[in-house]
């Protein structure tokens, strides 16, 4: 389209883009169309290019419409005060936060005679954006808050009562007047809810529930649980469905029991919910190639559109694992019982019968509804002792009919992993042992084995199988969407990766393959734990959608959860689809379920956060609990992030994290340099960066919080740029040892 003479030039995209970045705050349409002079039919264009940018990830749009770059907030807002800095100061976070990842930190400066603002306290107020990504803010107008709910250990100090509350945002205690105590013991575990008044400059709480003892050594799962509103009771009805459940009937099934399949998961495992078998391809037309089952159990024969028990599990959204316990998402009749595919009975299943070629290619897949039965329950490491020589008497037999094909599918998959180009980080997974009383006997880093990449792969196949399925007929699918990394991630990577000596290229076109080309290159090297971290911290937050827009991590077109609905609300709906589509029975998809695909998708995304986050904290305050007896040992660490309150530290042996202050990091006095994310020594030139190691002494183990504080002993020398130690800091006070402040800001980047 042409201008006419006089008119002004339409904008390009990058022109749009630049003035809503260099906006004051997020802009309208209207705005936007104004300082351009857009006008009639010009208008639908705009919408184009704004759609596009919102695709891309570099614009969003909030409330009212209005767009911004990603994480930007409006320059007057609410907000609401969630703790206290180191100095005291009130720290918010935005109220109704919807953008990717965590909340800007927001820090509330207190206008002069004006009375504090409390925990929970929520104000309109005006923002300024500091370089750093958090902005400073002055309360316009304090609002109406209603009563917060504070979960923490009831303590008496004196001659009155305390919450110590166990949330690490939350900075200050609570005091409790003994009308307001809820008959708690001190020690307990409780769930209080602020009420208006302060005691010596303390906020007021009244105790409603006292939740069990805080010696208990299971309270760290029971925080978690509690804290992150996990639903842990299933109504009666869903109760009694399950426990009346009856075994599926073999008749209308395929019958698939002839075929030797196997379940393989972890050693500590109780449910089974996907079994594997593969053959080599004996048409001559697809030489080299392999056929494949995944049988994934029938929970949709069970878990009805609509009953008791479809509403607790879409509550609960999937399963919750802690250490120490397990929060399903069916109950246990179910879930470890008639959904589970034990070995020699029969079970119902939902399975993908697929051919690939010799390269890993999916040519074809069929979906049947079966009867199976499983030949055995495998470990990964005996499926990894098998392959490598060591069979052992459940797997001797089975070696060459089913463990060596599955490897020899397995090679094929892997090329075709290989030749998409996708990410495949290394990031070791830390796994608490606890003994039958719920106390920590260890915590180790699990090895990662072709066992479980050989299973990641066939179910990824399957995964894809039924997203074509669905996809091709036009039929409800939830997806795994997963979308390419914004632009802010992107400047934040390069700004990472630039003291290691890692370059990327403004401007270029943004593949998996990149980043994999990355971490391949930094494998072996001292800087590979904190590179993968990095590349992992840039990607965008993986989510369900009926909307396809492809897995950017996986490099595929499409994708979907199918393999594990026992524990995944997401897979269930699947399942459901294909049953409606294929014809496969009368269980399927209720009448309006696809049109509720959108917010169903937002609901288990916002689950499956809700456990990763609870699951962490869990994990978290176990290895505390575990760590608060080595007080003063000494510990490798890397560092994994750079703040103004310090470091923050990751020990290599335990994978714990912990922060060391800016006053234990030596004898000097230190600055964080925000362009460079480093922190310097004034005097000593001493340089902390990204992935440098160092020696730790562990200071304080916060059981309250799950929190650690280190101070430094020694920084390796030839992981900074001055190659200077920080050297030792001098010992103080009543044993040695500098006394702390209980609580210290910590900082957590996390995402999946």
């Amino acid at each position: 389209m042409s201008n006419k003479p006089g008119k002004t030039p339409f904008p390009t995209k990058d022109q749009i883009l630049e003035f809503v970045r260099d906006s004051d705050g997020p802009v309208s349409k209207r705005e936007i169309a104004r300082a351009f002079g857009i006008r009639g039919q010009d208008r639908s264009r705009l919408n184009d290019i704004l759609r596009e940018l919102r695709a891309e990830g570099e614009l969003d749009r909030g409330k009212g419409r209005r767009f911004a770059k990603p994480g930007v907030l409006p320059r007057v807002t609410v907000i609401e005060v969630t703790g206290t800095d180191r100095d005291g100061d009130p720290i918010a976070r935005p109220t109704g936060w919807e953008g990717p990842g965590e909340a800007p930190k927001i820090y509330l400066q207190e206008n002069a005679g004006g009375a504090a603002p409390g925990i929970g306290d929520r104000v309109l107020a005006r923002l300024n954006p500091e370089g750093d990504g958090t902005y400073n803010a002055r309360t316009i107008k304090k609002l109406d808050s209603a009563p917060r709910r504070i979960l923490g250990f009831y303590r008496i100090v004196g001659d009155s009562g305390r919450i110590i509350p166990t949330s690490r945002r939350i900075k200050t205690e609570f005091h409790v007047a003994a009308e307001n105590n809820g008959n708690a013991a001190p020690g307990n575990l409780v769930e209080a809810q602020s009420v208006s008044g302060r005691y010596f400059g303390l906020p007021e709480a009244k105790i409603v529930t006292v939740i069990g003892s805080a010696r208990d050594a299971r309270a760290s799962s029971l925080i978690a649980i509690h804290a992150h509103d996990i639903p842990v009771d299933f109504t009666p009805e869903a109760t009694r469905d399950a426990e009346a459940a009856k075994p599926v009937s073999p008749n209308g099934r395929v019958d698939l029991r002839d075929i030797p399949l196997v379940t393989i998961d972890g050693a500590d495992a109780r449910d089974f919910d996907d079994a594997v078998w593969a053959e080599a391809d004996t048409d001559a037309a697809n030489k080299g190639g392999w056929k494949l089952v995944v049988a994934i159990a029938d929970v949709a024969s069970y878990v009805t559109p609509g009953s008791a028990l479809d509403k607790c599990a879409y509550e609960r959204g999937n399963s919750v694992y802690f250490p120490d316990r397990v929060v399903p998402m069916l109950p246990e009749a179910l879930s470890n019982g008639l959904c589970s595919l034990v070995p020699e009975e029969d079970r119902g299943c939902l399975a993908a019968r697929m051919r690939i070629s010799g390269d890993g290619r999916l040519l074809d897949h069929q979906f049947v509804r079966g009867i199976m039965r499983s030949a055995a329950r495998l470990t990964y490491e005996q499926v990894q002792a098998a392959r490598d020589g060591q069979p052992d008497e459940t797997t001797t037999p089975l070696l060459d009919t089913v463990v060596t094909p599955l490897y020899g599918a397995f090679e094929a998959l892997l090329s075709a992993r290989k030749a998409r180009g996708t990410v495949d980080l290394d990031l070791p997974e830390r796994r608490v042992k606890v003994d039958d009383h719920g106390h920590v006997v260890s915590i180790e880093t699990l090895d990662r084995l072709d066992s479980h990449r050989l299973i990641e792969e066939l179910m990824i196949t399957a995964n894809v199988a039924a997203a074509e399925t669905l996809e091709r007929k036009s039929a409800p699918c939830m997806f795994r969407v997963h979308d390419q990394p914004s632009v802010e991630k992107m400047e934040s990577l390069r700004e990472t990766l630039a003291p290691m000596g890692i370059r990327i290229a403004k401007g270029q076109v943004i593949k998996p393959a990149l980043f994999q080309k990355i971490v391949s290159e930094a494998n072996g090297t001292p800087e590979a734990p904190m590179i993968n971290m990095a590349v992992l911290r840039s990607q965008s937050q993986a989510e369900y959608s009926p909307a396809n827009i492809g897995h950017f991590g996986l490099a595929l077109r499409r994708y979907a959860h199918f393999t594990s609905p026992i524990r995944r609300y997401s897979d269930l709906l699947v399942h459901r689809s294909l049953v409606t589509l294929l014809d496969l029975g009368k269980d399927g998809l209720g009448p309006y379920d696809g049109q509720q695909f959108a917010e169903m998708g937002k609901q288990v995304s916002f689950t499956e956060r809700r456990a990763v986050d609870a699951e962490r904290e869990a994990v978290d305050r176990f290895t505390t609990i575990f760590l608060s007896e080595q007080i003063g040992a000494v510990f490798s660490a890397r560092v994994n992030g750079t703040h103004r309150a310090g470091l923050f530290i990751t020990l290599e042996e335990t994978g714990a994290d912990g922060l060391i202050p800016m006053s234990l990091l030596g004898q000097d006095r230190f600055d964080f340099v925000t362009r460079s994310n480093q922190i310097k020594g004034r005097e000593t030139g001493t340089v902390f960066s990204l992935g440098d190691t160092l020696t730790a002494r562990l200071e304080e183990a916060n059981v309250d919080t799950g929190s650690l504080l280190f101070s430094v002993v020694e920084k390796n020398r030839k992981s900074g740029k001055s190659g200077k130690s920080a050297g030792e800091r001098p010992r103080q006070g009543k044993r040695g040892r500098k006394k702390l402040p209980s609580r210290q800001k910590r900082v957590r980047n996390s995402r999946k």
